[in-house]
């Protein structure tokens, strides 16, 4: 093996962090699992937003599939083609996505602000970095949080154009 290529595992790593980052470590698997946060369920949505190659994106839906991430299903509307869509597995990875997300907004904020907010489906309050709402104090419940386009989002994400 060339010394400079980084290996897909981490074998002497005894560590949930490297176990980890062995699935959703890789920059196009965490934006799939983001789209599908968002409500993406079709290969050419994700292929669409992300303008990944699609044998790179075929290749990481399949591990995301494996692992047990996402789930592969039916899609009525398109009988053959199937959908994509979060397993309880892939659902508890919201809390990281929202923290990660947060911390990038606080260290590499647009000069518009944040491209998505985190509201509290309940209130309406915002969702802060320790995942409590500023408005109720609650921590929403996985699937309480809204993540509509925030200032920051490109003019077309805003206006749904």
């Amino acid at each position: 093996m060339i010394p400079w290529v980084l290996q897909r595992d981490y074998p002497d790593q005894v560590c949930s962090i490297a176990r980890s980052l062995e699935i959703v470590g890789e920059r196009w698997t965490m934006l799939i699992v983001r789209d599908t946060f968002l409500g993406l369920t079709r290969f050419e949505e994700f292929q669409e937003s992300l303008g990944i190659a699609s044998n790179v994106l075929t290749n990481r839906l399949k591990l995301l599939c494996d692992e047990e991430v996402l789930e592969r299903v039916s899609d009525p509307l398109r009988p053959g083609r199937p959908k994509y869509v979060l397993t309880d597995k892939g659902r508890e990875l919201a809390p990281a996505l929202i923290m990660l997300m947060k911390w990038g907004d606080r260290h590499y904020a647009t000069a518009n602000g944040p491209p998505r907010l985190t509201l509290h489906a309940g209130c309406g309050g915002n969702i802060g970095p320790d995942l409590r709402c500023d408005r109720c104090g609650k921590h929403p419940a996985p699937g309480e949080i809204e993540l509509p386009p925030g200032p920051g989002a490109p003019r077309a994400k805003r206006t749904g154009r």
